[in-house]
C-alpha cells in the first residue's frame, strides 16, 4: 500500500522541520547567517574595493555560499495597487478621501521601512552527517569573521521571523508558534483544568 502524500502548505513550500542548525527542506538542510550590512555610501573607493575583494575571498573559500537580501518588513505594494484601482472607479467623494488617506499612510510606512533590509548568507547540506555540518558551520563562521563580515548563525526564532516576513504571514515579523493553533490548545487545556479545580 502506497503512503498518502501530505497536501499542506508546509509540503507545498518544501519545509520539513527545524534542525539543530537550521531548516530541513525536502532537498537539503539550510543554515542561515545574518550579516550586518555596511553602508558603502560613506566608504571611500579603496574601502569598497577591499570589501569586494574580501567577499571574493570568502566565495573562493566557500564556493557554495549563497547570498540573500530580503525586506525585513512586509511590503505594501499590493495594497497600494488595490487602493489606486479603487480610486479610479469610486464615485463617493468621502470614500475617495478615505482611500487617499490610506494610500498616503501606506506610502509613509513604506518610506520608513524602505531601508529595512536583511542580508544573509546560506549554506546547504545535502548528505552530510551532523558532525560534518557542525565543522562546516564553524569554518564558515570563522571565514566570514576573518574577512571582516559581522555575521552570526541565525537561531530558530530568527529563521521563523524571516520565513514569516518572506511568506507574508506577519507584518512586523512577530514570532510564529511551532504548531499552528498551539495557543488555542493551551487555552483549552487551561479552561479544562479550571473546571476540574
Amino acid at each position: 500500500m502506497a503512503k498518502k502524500k501530505k497536501n499542506g502548505v508546509q509540503a507545498l513550500i518544501g519545509l520539513e522541520r527545524f534542525t539543530n542548525y537550521g531548516v530541513r527542506t525536502d532537498k537539503s538542510e539550510v543554515v542561515f547567517f545574518t550579516v550586518e550590512p555596511t553602508n558603502i555610501s560613506v566608504l571611500s573607493a579603496d574601502n569598497i574595493e577591499i570589501k569586494m575583494h574580501n567577499l571574493m575571498m570568502v566565495l573562493s573559500v566557500i564556493p557554495d555560499l549563497e547570498m540573500i537580501a530580503i525586506d525585513s518588513a512586509e511590503r505594501f505594494d499590493d495594497n497600494k495597487w488595490y487602493i489606486r484601482k479603487r480610486l479610479q472607479t469610486e464615485q463617493n467623494e468621502a470614500v475617495r478621501k478615505l482611500l487617499l488617506a490610506d494610500h498616503d499612510f501606506l506610502d509613509e510606512i513604506q518610506l520608513e521601512m524602505s531601508s529595512a533590509r536583511q542580508f544573509m548568507f546560506a549554506v546547504r547540506f545535502r548528505k552530510e552527517k551532523p558532525e560534518q555540518i557542525f565543522n562546516i558551520i564553524s569554518r564558515v563562521d570563522k571565514t566570514l569573521s576573518e574577512h571582516g563580515f559581522a555575521a552570526k548563525r541565525m537561531n530558530k526564532g530568527e529563521v521563523k521571523r524571516m520565513l514569516a516576513l518572506y511568506f507574508g504571514t506577519s507584518i512586523t515579523g512577530d514570532e510564529i508558534p511551532d504548531i499552528e493553533g498551539e495557543n488555542y490548545f493551551d487555552m483549552e487545556e487551561a479552561e479544562k483544568l479550571e473546571g476540574k479545580i
